[in-house]
């Protein structure tokens, strides 16, 4: 009775293929898992402090639905100062539950039943679902790893058509921890402004980049007006369970998403948003610091997937590797099914972030180095006997 009242678009949307191998790897002992996106590291103690200090001072009313004025004021320093992007606080700055509410708050602000938003994969799981949730058509892009996993405007224009609305881009990339240089944006934005389409720009790894300098899509010449930049602090300030992000863009598409924002959410959490404000005034030399971490355990397990005799592309980008598993016969999921059961390792399933990403395994360095070595001792027994068999 209830399944024939369900959403129809809701039905069509699969469970994330991320979460099915945590699932099982929870009731499993002695894993050591590599597959989820979060920090090790705890948020900064003055970030904390300061939210604490919000609560002693009863700061729990409800903010503007925006968010708070300090906080969007300090948004808009940051962008200005780090990336060169120009936004009004009072009008062009949303503070949602997240990026993934203002993905989602994008979406249904922009998209009429059948408009196709065009995303390049491998790419983060819950793009195409929040189209589909939307009443969109998602449109999937590949990119390739002898490409560094960039997309090139070679690629994107075939797929544009008559009904393409808008293109997310996610760089630094997740899965992948690819990037697009300046030059590569540049060739992209030149197509899209051809064809009058929107871009939203997923930065959420901005900050974790290793001997690059991140370039903002909206700073290009002619895209400040056609792209909404989503940002956060999950990851580069290691406040994940905070759940604060913010989108800044054009006005009317900012008017839109907070109408829905009101009706929905009303406003994020106030502690953290007064935890954001401290992040962002004082919080970047941390940020500094963990991405020194990272980029060493970024090079131990891409020396290690190698020393495997598996292909693994260089990141620039967030905290993931995404090695090559096809040579050895198996699915990325057979692959990580038997991983998980022989070796006790979870990691994750190139196909869970597209069809472009079968034959890949998403792994996170997110976690200690002595966690990292251990799953590479376990991984490399692994890969050596299959290797075998083959």
């Amino acid at each position: 009775m209830i399944s024939e009242m369900l959403n129809k678009r809701i039905q069509e949307v699969n469970p994330s293929g991320i979460r099915k191998f945590f699932d099982i790897a929870n009731q499993m002992e002695n894993v050591i898992s590599l597959g989820v996106g979060e920090p090790d590291f705890a948020t900064p103690w003055h970030v904390r402090d300061e939210a604490i200090y919000s609560l002693e001072k009863k700061r729990t009313a409800y903010t503007a639905n925006a968010g708070l004025w300090e906080l969007r004021v300090e948004i808009a320093n940051y962008l200005e100062r780090r990336f060169h992007l120009e936004y009004d606080p009072k009008d062009q700055i949303l503070v949602t539950v997240g990026g993934s509410e203002a993905i989602d708050l994008a979406l249904r602000a922009l998209i009429n039943p059948g408009d196709e938003v065009i995303i390049p994969e491998p790419t983060y799981v819950s793009y195409r679902p929040a189209v589909i949730m939307a009443g969109g058509v998602p449109v999937a892009v590949p990119t390739y790893e002898e490409r560094e996993f960039r997309l090139t405007a070679e690629d994107l224009v075939p797929h544009i058509t008559p009904e393409t609305k808008a293109v997310i881009l996610c760089y630094p990339n997740n899965p992948t921890g690819a990037v697009m240089e300046r030059a590569d944006l540049e060739k992209i934005a030149k197509a899209l402004a051809e064809h009058r389409l929107l871009v939203i720009t997923d930065e959420i790894y901005s900050e974790l980049v290793y001997g690059i300098e991140h370039v903002s899509m909206a700073s290009l010449p002619g895209m400040y007006d056609r792209t909404l930049v989503i940002n956060g602090f999950s990851k580069s300030f290691a406040m994940t369970g905070w759940r604060l992000g913010y989108a800044a863009g054009p006005r009317e598409l900012l008017q839109a998403m907070t109408k829905i924002h009101q009706y929905t959410i009303m406003s994020a959490p106030t502690v953290s948003q007064y935890a954001a404000v401290e992040a962002l005034r004082h919080g970047l030399p941390e940020v500094e610091r963990m991405v020194q971490e990272y980029n060493r355990r970024r090079r131990v397990l891409v020396q290690g997937f190698r020393s495997m005799g598996l292909s693994c592309f260089e990141p620039k980008g967030a905290f993931y590797v995404f090695p090559r598993v096809r040579d050895l016969g198996m699915t990325s999921e057979e692959f990580c099914t038997n991983l998980l059961m022989e070796e006790r390792v979870a990691v994750v399933p190139g196909s869970a972030f597209g069809e472009s990403g079968e034959g890949f395994i998403r792994c996170s360095y997110a976690y200690s180095l002595e966690s990292l070595q251990e799953a590479l001792r376990r991984m490399a027994r692994f890969v050596e006997k299959h290797a075998k068999e083959r």
